[in-house]
């Protein structure tokens, strides 16, 4: 399995967390693999060690990778979690009140977007 947090916005337009597994199968001797999910495109992204952005929404449904560096997240309701390098993040509150984000280690943060 594969872990993954969802950010996603209610009906109040409130973001929350909620925590989910990906199903792995056995594929033999290449390993345990996912389904294959479409995507539209992949980023790759750098920032600086001060990041520390305010309310927004994220620009596209997309999983989010932490490649290096962590990161904060907070809800608009107050709920912060810390997430370290390695982590992934399916962000989804693409409208609604969003979500502050804010670097936890002082270097820089690479991650990889990819849109759904």
């Amino acid at each position: 399995m594969i872990q993954i947090t969802r950010v996603y916005s209610d009906t109040n337009g409130e973001s929350h967390f909620e925590d989910f597994e990906v199903p792995l199968k056995n594929n033999g001797d290449i390993g345990f693999l996912s389904d294959d999910e479409p995507v539209k495109s992949i980023v790759f992204r750098e920032v600086l060690p001060s990041y520390d952005y305010d309310f927004h929404n994220a620009p596209d449904r997309q999983y989010i990778i932490l490649l290096e560096g962590g990161v904060e997240i907070e809800t608009s309701l107050g709920e912060k979690r810390i997430f370290n390098t390695g982590s992934i993040l399916l962000v989804e509150d693409t409208t609604g009140k969003g979500h502050k984000t804010k670097n936890i280690e002082p270097k820089l943060r690479k991650s990889i977007f990819i849109k759904l």
